[in-house]
């Protein structure tokens, strides 16, 4: 395994060669530093074989707009990382909470990739997410929703996703999942074949562990949050192993925004 490094907005980690490729957003502020803060989880994946780009971001107002720049950002070091080993399968992607939106926003519907999978969707209205948002947004003249909204997200998703190999999982003790929302609205689609799975664990699951490590040494690790993410890791795996990535087109037609 190569060590961490950064192209830009991307942490990259592979191993030497390569099975596939995980595309990786994370959520809120954890998504600033991913290879720090989903370091545990994300060298487990590249144990077992994936390059992983993860794209670091802070959070705004306009998930589309960001939406538009991560998918950008990693189709640039996705073709990067094919002049270094040569062609790979489609990626699979991999969202946990605000990522998940943004991953579904994607300019592409989702066909560039072979599958999704959703760890912890969140799609709160923003006053929900930001504390005191509703009180300290108006006296500064700020935005105070999300672009889209909540419930365009959702329909937007019903509209314009196409992808329909999604993995939707949802962690027992998780208070901001919305899972059951995103769930629903992939099964309105005709031939959806999403699935719908629980896991122990809770919001926190696929990125506390790292930062624990990270911050406070192995030690800080718990056995069960250790298996949780083994529990995860292998969920992860065994998924991208029964719905094998497609090769990759060519960016044209099939790539162009919407």
């Amino acid at each position: 395994m190569t060590s961490w490094r950064q192209q830009g907005s991307i942490w990259q980690l592979r191993p030497s060669r390569p099975r596939g490729l995980i595309e990786f957003i994370g959520g809120s502020y954890l998504a600033a530093t991913p290879q720090v803060s989903y370091r545990r989880l994300l060298e487990t994946l590249v144990a077992s074989g994936f390059a992983i780009n993860a794209w670091a971001f802070v959070p705004g107002f306009d998930h589309q707009n960001q939406a538009q720049q991560a998918w950008k950002d990693l189709r640039r070091a996705r073709r990067r990382l094919e002049e270094r080993v040569g062609p790979i399968p489609s990626p699979a992607r991999l969202g946990h909470s605000l990522g998940c939106k943004l991953h579904l926003l994607a300019p592409d519907g989702g066909r560039g990739c072979g599958s999704f999978i959703a760890l912890s969707f969140n799609n709160f209205e923003a006053d929900r997410s930001i504390p005191l948002l509703g009180e300290i947004a108006p006296r500064l003249g700020m935005e105070t929703e999300f672009s889209p909204s909540p419930k365009e997200t959702l329909r937007l998703i019903q509209s314009r996703y196409l992808q329909q190999r999604n993995l939707v999982v949802r962690f027992g003790e998780d208070e901001l999942d919305q899972s059951d929302d995103l769930i629903r609205t992939l099964q309105r689609r005709q031939e959806d074949a999403s699935e719908f799975r629980h896991l122990p664990g809770d919001h926190l699951t696929p990125a506390s562990a790292g930062l624990r490590r990270n911050l406070l040494g192995a030690w800080a690790e718990s056995s069960q949050r250790q298996r949780q993410i083994e529990r995860l890791q292998d969920l992860i795996v065994s998924w991208t192993k029964t719905n094998p990535p497609t090769p990759a087109p060519h960016d044209s037609a099939s790539m162009q925004q919407r």
